[in-house]
């Protein structure tokens, strides 16, 4: 469980295909403090630690992840928002997480608004996920509120210090992300579904 308040920003360092699986370390200033079979999310995407050195750990990312997030795109140099899992009795600051990526989305515009940034995410509508206005969502790992929700996109407003510690600044109008959308909600269209 994660609370979508990014700690910092890994790079990745390198990526290894072992059969389907794709074998991701990354460098990151927390490394050391880590243990192995720790969660960690990467960019949203709930990963188990299973190497550790000094500045830098390594996740498995199995078949089904690899197809339903972005992470079979990364490379060595990409920049990755982490978090590590969230400590009871911590605050949660953002909102619940699961580290469970519902599915890719892509940015389809981005504007600086003096000062703080305004993104537009589009999304294949026939998931069935859905947005609304003022609820959570998490992009990249990241806990944000949507500001202009649709049918197939939403919008978020990105106030500087998140621009900064994230890998916000490193995307562009195209760049694929990780959607996960809010927890409840999911669980209100499932209820409302089988009611129908």
């Amino acid at each position: 469980m994660f609370t979508g308040i990014i700690e910092t920003q890994g790079r990745v360092a390198s990526v290894e295909r072992e059969g389907e699986n794709l074998n991701i370390t990354v460098s990151a200033d927390f490394a050391h403090e880590l243990k192995i079979d720790q969660s960690v999310s990467h960019n949203g995407i709930c990963l188990t630690v299973v190497a550790i050195t000094d500045d830098a750990f390594t996740v498995t990312a199995i078949h089904e992840t690899i197809t339903k997030t972005n992470i079979g795109s990364w490379k060595e140099g990409d920049y990755i928002n982490l978090e590590r899992g969230l400590k009871l009795g911590d605050r949660l600051d953002g909102h619940i997480v699961q580290g469970h990526v519902d599915q890719i989305g892509w940015c389809v515009s981005l504007e600086e608004q003096n000062g703080s940034w305004f993104f537009t995410f589009g999304y294949e509508a026939d998931s069935g996920n859905i947005t609304i206005e003022k609820g959570s969502i998490t992009v990249n790992g990241v806990s944000l509120t949507v500001v202009d929700s649709h049918a197939d996109q939403f919008s978020v407003a990105i106030i500087p210090y998140t621009y900064e510690h994230t890998n916000f600044q490193h995307l562009i109008s195209g760049s694929f992300v990780n959607l996960e959308f809010d927890v409840v909600g999911k669980y209100v269209a499932r209820l409302h579904a089988l009611r129908q």
